[in-house]
């Protein structure tokens, strides 16, 4: 599926199984509850947190799942094209980054 494609599959979903969109601020506020979760599963099960026994099924493929159709939700309210988006900001980071994290000592592997 494109980018272009999920917008139209959730705005399809909305309108079909949602009523409307929650207002921006709404789903603003979502999409932070669902990062949440996000990081929750990350900081236990791949930090140094012990991951609770409730946790343990958590599916994290699911939560950036969530995380993406709040993000695709805010993108169709406010009239977001995220193709265009992210070709234009991938644009902006090779330009301001081509050499940026090539040069940064800190990334280099032990072997080099």
């Amino acid at each position: 599926m494109t980018v272009s494609e999920l917008q139209k599959t959730v705005d399809q979903w909305i309108k079909e199984h949602g009523v409307r969109y929650f207002d921006e601020l709404t789903n603003t506020a979502v999409l932070m509850e669902e990062v949440g979760e996000v990081a929750r599963i990350m900081s236990r099960r791949y930090g140094e947190q012990s991951e609770k026994e409730s946790d343990k099924n958590k599916d994290l493929g699911d939560e950036l799942a969530d995380v993406l159709f709040v993000l695709t939700c805010i993108a169709n309210q406010t009239g977001v094209d995220l193709s265009a988006a992210i070709s234009k900001n991938l644009d902006k980071k090779t330009k301001r980054d081509h050499q940026r994290h090539k040069n940064n000592q800190k990334l280099k592997s032990d072997s080099t």
